[in-house]
């Protein structure tokens, strides 16, 4: 066994590593193995989601847990947006005891300021399988950002093509979210390892209705709710934050979520650091090399 600590992070629909920033550097700054999963149907195009099932994510996350657990004495799991909904069902399947668990920015309802109002119209379109694989559910401003500079950043990217996140996803695959959503409401009261819930106040995809559904019913949950973010909130205004959050929870020094660089730059650092990158860059995908 590893005499580390071993935190297997699991990213959002239409995501990468990139949806949880730099929060794999801070992991590791602090002395833990970051392990970064990618999800069956991302990372190629959006076409392969079409018909890729909800059961599919689960199973990819499982089989990489029992790797890990092989490893580690201690395992913890978070999970950021969709990736959230994958670790609460990871964690009631394989009755996770080996650590702890943190879901940032769970959508368990799809009901934030931004949502359109013919929204529920979603679940008509899924009786009719072909035409929800066709139909393009685009991402668009403010993509989860309250912060201007990184909106802007986020949006060049898209605008270049870079492959940090899907421009679209298929509707149907939002119908495998919509599943989990369901089995998330019914396995979280069986959940009941120590959970730390950050949500943003301001979240347009999904409101405090989720922190608030998962504080009252997970067994042992602790929540943290952030008042400068949107939706993504590893790459938000309160990143920083949401790293000394997790750090914390997870047994780590909170003061590793900046790194000696950065520390620096805000008059924190000493002068006998060794120069080195800003850690938490203004650019949500500028996050280094992955690991796992």
């Amino acid at each position: 066994m590893n005499d580390r600590t071993g935190v297997l992070l699991i990213h959002g629909l239409g995501g990468t590593r990139h949806d949880l920033g730099s929060m794999h550097k801070a992991i590791r700054r602090a002395g833990g193995d970051a392990h970064m999963i990618t999800l069956p149907g991302h990372g190629t195009r959006p076409e392969d989601l079409a018909e890729v099932r909800a059961e599919a994510w689960l199973d990819a996350v499982v089989e990489q847990y029992r790797q890990l657990e092989g490893e580690y004495d201690t395992l913890h799991v978070a999970g950021m947006c969709m990736g959230a909904l994958v670790a609460l069902l990871l964690c009631h399947r394989v009755g996770h005891a080996r650590g702890r668990l943190a879901l940032l920015a769970a959508p368990v309802f799809i009901d934030g300021w931004s949502t359109p109002w013919y929204r529920p119209l979603r679940h008509l379109i899924y009786r009719l399988p072909q035409l929800a694989r066709r139909m393009r559910v685009e991402e668009g401003e403010p993509f989860g950002i309250k912060n201007p500079l990184v909106r802007a950043i986020v949006k060049k990217k898209f605008e270049r093509q870079d492959n940090f996140h899907y421009p679209w996803v298929p509707l149907s695959c939002v119908g495998q979210v919509d599943r989990m959503r369901a089995w998330v409401q019914a396995a979280a009261p069986e959940t009941r390892c120590p959970t730390l819930v950050v949500h943003a106040r301001e979240d347009e995809l999904t409101s405090l209705r989720s922190q608030a559904f998962l504080q009252d019913t997970l067994p042992d949950a602790r929540s943290v709710v952030l008042e400068d973010s949107y939706h993504m909130i590893c790459a938000d205004n309160d990143r920083d934050e949401v790293a000394r959050q997790l750090l914390a929870f997870f047994g780590f020094d909170p003061v590793h979520a900046v790194s000696p660089a950065m520390a620096r730059r805000m008059g924190r650092g000493s002068r006998d650091d060794a120069p080195g990158n800003a850690g938490n860059s203004a650019d949500p995908a500028d996050s280094g090399d992955e690991a796992g």
